[in-house]
């Protein structure tokens, strides 16, 4: 993505509350047509920078550029950004083609050209032939559709996505992020997208900022981020991982997935008996007994078949990181 133009720009962006909460001197450059997710907890700071962004709240101190134009002083309407939120955001006594039109029309759009683009989005989202429907009739599902349809009609240079997806239930949220995907790589939109869900943070993104109390504690992309994590809080934030303590101050994380595990107790220091194995469709997870803790191991279905519970084993480390304890 670098090679590609920057379209957003945040140059050294402070955004303080009055009980000391959210981001100091932020720094962060995306590029255009790129999918970058803010990634973090409550609190963290993320939904506060995007909000710095598209002007629902102002800077302490900084720039915010988009397309190299400074956007710092503007309001939410004069930007050529979109927000999504989570709620929706519809108008409930407005049809949807009213919904999708309020904006066209604020912009003194002619009514032909309005029906055709409306028509068009909605095939886009999936959702023809809604048009004369209200919101309450629309599963939840169906109004993010129609809400990020809403939000592309403004074409803006950058969408911006709050956690859109988290009041959807487990299958459609799936959906929908394979269809904002599709889309995004459809019209090769900039998009800034916040979750707290890891899992949909690596399907997505091109690259992902992973958050902690305002820090951003790491950038890059989602291979990046899972298989070389910049610290003990990515490691522990972005999937599954053994932390196990050193005599020397350090702590050994290894993903369950890079353990190797042979019957017997082998030539290693890393001997244990099997405790649960938890079938989880084609893999299954082994917990066995090292000592006095308890290491956690994925295994696909043909070998972990082979185990069984009580079964002295020994573990072999393919690739670790370590961190300093403190």
């Amino acid at each position: 993505m670098s090679d590609r133009p920057v379209k957003l720009e945040i140059r050294n962006m402070t955004k303080l509350f009055k009980n000391g909460d959210g981001v100091r001197d932020v720094n962060l450059s995306v590029y255009e047509g790129e999918f970058l997710t803010m990634l973090g907890p409550s609190g963290c700071g993320k939904t506060t920078i995007l909000r710095t962004i598209g002007g629902f709240l102002d800077v302490d101190q900084g720039e915010i550029l988009i397309d190299g134009r400074s956007v710092t002083k503007l309001p939410p309407e004069k930007r050529p950004t979109a927000m999504v939120f989570q709620s929706y955001n519809l108008w409930s006594h407005m049809t949807i083609f009213d919904n999708l039109a309020f904006g066209l029309r604020i912009r003194k759009t002619p009514k032909a050209e309005i029906r055709e683009r409306i028509a068009q989005m909605l095939e886009l989202v999936k959702m023809s032939g809604v048009e004369k429907k209200y919101p309450a009739q629309l599963s939840g599902g169906q109004q993010q559709r129609v809400a990020i349809a809403r939000a592309l009609l403004l074409q803006p240079s950058v969408l911006l996505l709050d956690e859109p997806f988290s009041a959807l239930d487990a299958k459609i949220r799936s959906q929908m992020r394979e269809e904002l995907k599709r889309i995004q790589e459809d019209l090769k939109i900039t998009v800034v997208f916040v979750t707290h869900d890891q899992e949909e943070a690596m399907a997505i993104s091109h690259r992902i900022v992973v958050m902690n109390k305002g820090v951003f504690e790491q950038v890059g992309t989602p291979s990046e981020v899972y298989d070389n994590p910049a610290s003990r809080y990515v490691a522990s934030f972005i999937g599954e991982m053994n932390f196990i303590e050193q005599s020397d101050g350090k702590i050994l994380a290894v993903r369950p997935e890079a353990i190797t595990i042979t019957k017997g107790e082998g030539n290693g220091k890393w001997t244990g008996v099997i405790r649960t194995i938890m079938m989880l469709g084609h893999f299954a997870e082994i917990i066995v007994q090292v000592g006095d803790r308890n290491i956690k191991v994925f295994q696909p279905r043909h070998i972990s078949d082979t185990f069984s519970q009580n079964e002295q084993v020994s573990l072999s480390f393919e690739k670790y990181h370590i961190y300093d304890a403190s």
